[in-house]
């Protein structure tokens, strides 16, 4: 019978391509990982494993089987849940994962309420890029995201949460300043700062301003927000930047922020899980903690 520990030992092999590497992340020393992998390629009579003197990789029947087996150990981590979340729904871990652009402005107004609701649940926060969260989501690696709805989610369960307007970030005495009502469509011919690629408020904000006839600023592409505020406050260009992420900043540092009248862009932020996930109870109370600690604020 093929045993969990085994497919985690494959599921290792595969995202370290080193047995020494492989064999730390699992715990058990080198041999024992080697060994076990080669009783299972006898058990399957399939060879699941190129080994080679300085690396290690997976074969072609390895790379489609240790999808499956990631499948089953994402079974059994949920039904292990499953078997908490009975004795206490309201307890244990839960792996939270927010894009950059989004956690640091956030997550100091919901903390607290969660942390006030949810007494029992240990809050492990994870921030990287939306690519990067939704493959750790489907591989059991996350429980929940919180993000900007984007299509490519639609095989996932999505709440919403609340929408966020975009904000115009201007220097100071800039022409733009001195308009009574701010509409995309003076965006019309200007040069937009952006962030770099792979970021989805470059493209959702992008997407906004090309409608309206701006262009991207192809001289620069920043890695964080913070620094395309600094490049706005040297009088570098304009930018789009999410409403959370002008709350609290002083209005002193040569940047003006200017909301755009009806309708403004905005990007909808979402809470997503796996189909079937099994903390449901948790979820909804996460989701209605969340809402209720943006009301009014955006």
């Amino acid at each position: 019978m093929i045993k969990l520990r085994d497919l985690e030992y494959l599921d290792a092999i595969e995202q370290h391509r080193h047995f020494g590497k492989a064999a730390a992340a699992c715990f058990v020393s080198q041999p024992t990982l080697s060994g076990q992998l080669m009783k299972l390629e006898e058990q399957l009579g399939l060879q699941l494993v190129e080994r080679h003197r300085h690396n290690v990789m997976l074969t072609p029947a390895g790379e489609k089987l240790v999808v499956d087996a990631r499948k089953v150990l994402n079974a059994a981590q949920d039904f292990e849940r499953q078997a908490k979340n009975l004795l206490d729904p309201f307890a244990g871990d839960i792996h939270m994962g927010l894009i950059p652009t989004l956690a640091p402005y956030l997550l100091p107004h919901v903390m607290a309420p969660l942390t006030k609701e949810l007494p029992n649940i240990q809050f492990l926060l994870h921030e990287n890029q939306t690519k990067v969260l939704l493959q750790k989501l489907d591989e059991g690696k996350l429980d929940v995201l919180v993000l900007p709805y984007l299509e490519e989610m639609n095989k996932f369960e999505c709440y919403d949460l609340f929408d966020e307007p975009l904000v115009l970030a201007t220097p100071e005495n800039h022409p733009l300043n001195n308009e009574t009502y701010l509409s995309l469509h003076h965006l019309h011919e200007h040069n937009i700062l952006t962030l770099e690629d792979g970021h989805c408020l470059k493209d959702q904000a992008m997407g906004y301003c090309f409608s309206a006839g701006a262009k991207e600023d192809a001289s620069f592409q920043a890695t964080s927000l913070e620094t395309l505020r600094h490049m706005v406050a040297n009088r570098a260009g304009i930018t789009l930047l999410p409403a959370l992420a002008t709350m609290g900043v002083s209005t002193s540092n040569n940047i003006a922020y200017l909301p755009f009248s009806e309708p403004q862009p905005t990007r909808k932020i979402s809470l997503v899980i796996r189909p079937n996930y099994s903390r449901m109870q948790c979820v909804r109370k996460i989701v209605a903690t969340i809402r209720h600690a943006v009301k009014g604020i955006v």
